[in-house]
C-alpha cells in the first residue's frame, strides 16, 4: 500500500467516525441509551458501504474482515453519549468533517464498483449509496424524515462527485487525479450548500386551497 492509499484509508476512517458521531447525535436527540447510540452510529458509519457490497455481490461485506470499522463506529458513537452537548455546540465543524466524509465515501463507492467491472451507471449509483444511505438507514431507524429526502443538497453532491469519477475514469487518467477530482467536486458542492444555504426546490401544489376556502371542521 503506497502513501496515497494510506492517506485515503485514514480519511476513510475519519469519515466513518464522523458519520458514527452523527448517528450518536440523532440518538442523543431521541434520548436513547448507550446501545441505541452504538446501533445508530454503526448504521450511519457503515450502513451505506454494507448496502453497496450487498448490491455488488461482495461476500462477506467489507467490515467482516476489517473489524476496525465496527470498532471505530462503536467508539465514536459511545463517546458521543458522554460528550453530546460539547459536540452539538460544534455543529459547524462537524458539518465540514461530514462533507469530507461524504467526498471520501463517494469515491470509495465508485472505485469498488469499477474495480469489480460494473458499468459506469452502477458505479455512480454505488457512489451515492455509499455516501448517503448510511444516513438514510440512521434516520429511518430513528423515525425521522431522511436527510436525502429534504431540501438540503447532500446526495446531489455525491452525484456530482460520482459523475466526475466515472467520466475521468473513462479517459484513463492516473488514479490520484481521478480520486482527487471526484473528492473535491463532492466536497465543493457540499461546501457551497453549507456556506450559501443552497437547496433544491420542493414541490408546491398549485391547487392548494386557501385558508378561507377550507370548510370548518365539525
Amino acid at each position: 500500500m503506497d502513501d496515497f492509499d494510506l492517506f485515503f484509508l485514514a480519511l476513510d476512517y475519519v469519515g466513518v467516525a464522523v458519520f458514527a458521531v452523527s448517528g450518536g447525535l440523532v440518538a442523543a436527540r431521541k434520548r436513547m441509551d448507550l446501545v441505541g447510540f452504538a446501533v445508530l452510529g454503526c448504521a450511519a458509519g457503515i450502513g451505506g458501504g454494507t448496502l453497496r457490497d450487498l448490491v455488488l455481490g461482495v461476500r462477506p461485506v467489507f467490515w467482516v474482515f476489517e473489524p476496525a470499522y465496527i470498532l471505530i463506529c462503536v467508539a465514536a458513537s459511545c463517546a458521543t453519549f458522554f460528550w453530546a452537548s460539547h459536540i452539538a455546540s460544534r455543529m459547524k465543524a462537524l458539518l465540514w468533517a461530514d462533507a469530507i466524509g461524504l467526498g471520501v465515501f463517494t469515491v470509495i463507492g465508485c472505485e469498488k464498483a469499477m474495480a469489480l467491472g460494473a458499468p459506469p451507471v452502477i458505479a455512480v449509483v454505488t457512489g451515492i449509496m455509499t455516501a448517503s444511505f448510511g444516513g438514510l438507514i440512521r434516520d429511518i431507524m430513528a423515525r425521522e424524515v431522511p436527510l436525502i429526502f429534504r431540501r438540503e443538497i447532500y446526495a446531489t453532491a455525491a452525484l456530482s462527485g460520482a459523475l466526475v469519477y466515472v467520466l475521468l475514469h473513462e479517459y484513463h487518467l492516473p488514479k490520484p487525479s481521478i480520486v482527487g477530482s471526484a473528492f473535491l467536486t463532492t466536497f465543493l458542492v457540499r461546501a457551497l450548500a453549507i456556506t450559501r444555504g443552497l437547496a433544491l426546490p420542493v414541490f408546491k401544489p398549485h391547487n392548494q386551497p386557501k385558508a378561507e376556502d377550507t370548510p370548518p371542521q365539525p
